[in-house]
């Protein structure tokens, strides 16, 4: 019985650390859906924000507090800004001074910073001193020194850094992974950073080895897992692999990632999708396309709207739907485009909501607006 027990308690723990969350709004009102498209949260607060660390800000009666996933409130509203919490840590503000809170509600003394900043994911933010940036720890302890013009926010466990003009990396220990010595410099997914060196562009390993591609002009950083980018040269896109060679020749209007061994090009202001050997295995006819996402779709324009097609080019749900994700003005915004997970965020008749692979419409119910899913914990 006792391992029973403790089995169906690990189930039960594992399931609230997947559930996924996301905010919709209902006339004026904003509540939470999960994944199977139930209202978990029913649309009442007239501002809200996204869950993360198990908690949510929501404006209760002209201040902020936060609740929890059962729509608990948990932290009292007091706050005239509240924003969202990252490893057990949030920056709040109240009768105009900016404090960091534990999960309790309480305050954290940091280390003195110029300006207040959010933690990230890793349990890092930055500490400012005059014109010049750094790193602390939940803990309080300076991680990065402020040496920096600027930091900005770490992807896939790295960030850029400034110092004077030039570009370098850090690793989440606060590492330096790359001295600060490019003009520009991006992260790729994939653990290959792409940069420039004057007018040379090319990939720099972590070892700090610059291989440079010849003849290009600009190259864009390579999706998690992938082993082709996209680049540009003499006014046409190309695209090149890890080692900076060319392997599908500059010879297109515009181009997109790979992923699924398909990218999205432009011939003749048409799209279309080319494989890893360069081949037009899906053939240039829609105004637009995207890249496609890992549940093996991607959303193509067929006219005025958006429809998703299959590797194979054959379109499984029909071009009837917006798919921008940028909400000006809302509660956040973003640019994700297509399925994420199993589900992607589409407008249709002004209303937004999600739809499965199959193209079923979550909860058979639209809103006034929606935001992505966001894990809770």
């Amino acid at each position: 019985m006792k391992t029973f027990l403790s089995c169906l308690l690990g189930l039960t723990v594992s399931l609230a650390q997947a559930q996924e969350l996301a905010l919709v709004k209902k006339g004026k009102k904003i509540g939470y859906i999960d994944k199977q498209g139930d209202r978990v949260i029913d649309p009442k607060y007239d501002k809200a924000g996204s869950f993360s660390d198990g908690l949510a800000a929501v404006w209760i009666d002209g201040k902020w507090g936060y609740i929890n996933a059962s729509g608990e409130v948990v932290i009292n509203p007091q706050f005239d800004h509240a924003k969202a919490f990252h490893r057990g840590v949030a920056v709040v503000a109240k009768e105009d001074k900016w404090q960091y809170i534990d999960r309790n509600g309480q305050l954290v003394e940091l280390p003195h910073s110029d300006k207040l900043y959010d933690f990230n994911s890793n349990g890092l933010a930055f500490i400012r001193e005059g014109d010049l940036v750094g790193l602390m720890d939940t803990k309080g302890n300076v991680v990065v020194k402020p040496l920096y013009t600027e930091i900005k926010p770490f992807e896939h466990g790295f960030a850029k850094v400034k110092r004077g003009e030039k570009w370098g990396i850090l690793s989440s220990t606060g590492d330096m992974v790359i001295t600060p010595e490019y003009d520009e410099i991006d992260i790729s997914g994939n653990g290959v950073f792409v940069a420039r060196n004057g007018t040379a562009f090319g990939m720099l390993t972590q070892d700090g080895s610059f291989k440079h591609v010849k003849d290009a002009t600009k190259i864009w950083p390579f999706l998690k897992g992938e082993t082709l980018t996209y680049a540009r040269k003499d006014d046409k896109m190309g695209f090149v692999n890890t080692q900076g060679e060319w392997v599908i020749e500059a010879q297109f209007e515009k181009a997109r990632a790979f992923r699924n061994g398909l990218a999205p090009v432009s011939v003749g202001k048409k799209w279309g999708y080319v494989n890893a050997q360069g081949d037009l295995v899906i053939q240039p006819e829609y105004p637009d396309a995207e890249i496609f996402s890992s549940d093996g779709l991607a959303p193509v324009k067929v006219g005025k709207e958006w429809g998703f097609i299959d590797t194979s080019g054959k379109l499984v749900i029909p071009a009837e739907y917006s798919i921008s994700a940028a909400f000006v003005g809302f509660l956040t915004s973003g640019e994700d485009k297509g399925f994420i997970d199993g589900v992607a965020r589409v407008k249709r008749e002004g209303k937004w909501g999600f739809i499965d692979t199959k193209g079923q419409l979550l909860g058979n119910e639209w809103y006034d607006n929606a935001e992505p899913f966001e894990k809770v914990n």
